[in-house]
């Protein structure tokens, strides 16, 4: 056998491999996705949608928590894109060799591979243990820590990615950096920063570590930010275990409808990247 056939077996072999583990992992999430439409969809009921959390043998549903997990999520975005994108922008444009700039840099890493349980813990520490309990704003500031480090990693990259001609031509014009940033650098990234925040906003959707620590979780309705709030990631968790079907059933009409949202907030994300592509 010459070296071109030995190349050619290594490379069928490697195809072979790789597509057959493809498979496997295409019919294991398939799998899955299946039993939660099957179970998930058999547990939904307009009562679902209407009703909150009750006692068992009393019926009730998931609205409190599906607004409460709203709420939290919310408030968290408008915490954590502002403060994201802001210092993205700086990361890209004026810390190229700043220390600050690095070790910024360096806590977002930390912060996108960090244990969302860690997250919880420290918003526990730093807002619950001081101000004497759980609370809805804590969730919310759990859930904001969660999201930060997504949208600060897709500013940066999105920003780096806009042609340097533009910023050249902008600063010919006689604008000022901060003209530049806001008029022209924003506007041709705007696709691919609405994409990362729409991906946090997925990702934080379905924690439910850190609103264990922080918002706890309540079975009847709750707008007061001081209180403990329901969750929709909190209420499976605990319903997933219960020893009564109707608890069970619950936990997989919730899982159903946080997948649904999940997966809607993922095309969404695609169809803005791909129309901001195209202009």
């Amino acid at each position: 056998m010459n070296l071109l056939q030995r190349r050619t077996l290594h490379d069928t072999i490697m195809k072979s491999v790789a597509s057959t583990l493809a498979v496997f992992v295409l019919v294991l999430l398939a799998w899955i996705l299946w039993t939660l439409f099957i179970r998930g969809f058999s547990a939904l009921s307009l009562s679902v949608f209407t009703m909150p959390t009750l006692p068992p043998g009393k019926g009730g549903g998931l609205a409190n928590a599906i607004v409460g997990t709203l709420v939290q999520v919310g408030i968290a975005v408008v915490i954590a894109a502002p403060l994201g994108v802001l210092a993205g922008t700086y990361l890209a444009e004026m810390g190229e060799k700043s220390r600050v700039a690095g070790a910024v840099r360096f806590v977002n890493d930390v912060l996108l591979s960090a244990p969302s349980i860690l997250i919880g813990l420290f918003v526990y520490q730093l807002v619950v243990k001081p101000f004497g309990g759980f609370s809805a704003a804590a969730g919310s500031i759990a859930l904001a820590v969660v999201i930060l480090p997504v949208v600060v990693r897709a500013t940066e990259d999105m920003m780096r990615l806009v042609p340097s001609a533009l910023r050249e031509a902008a600063f010919a014009l006689g604008a000022s950096h901060w003209m530049v940033v806001s008029s022209v650098l924003w506007r041709a990234a705007r696709a691919g920063i609405v994409t990362g925040v729409l991906l946090a906003i997925a990702r934080a959707a379905g924690e439910t570590a850190p609103l264990l620590f922080t918002s706890l979780g309540n079975l009847s309705w709750s707008f007061d930010m001081t209180k403990p709030m329901a969750s929709l990631p909190v209420a499976i968790y605990q319903y997933a275990g219960s020893p009564f079907d109707e608890w069970v059933a619950l936990a997989w009409a919730g899982a159903l409808i946080i997948t649904v949202g999940v997966l809607a907030l993922n095309i969404v994300s695609r169809l803005v990247l791909s129309g901001g592509k195209k202009v």
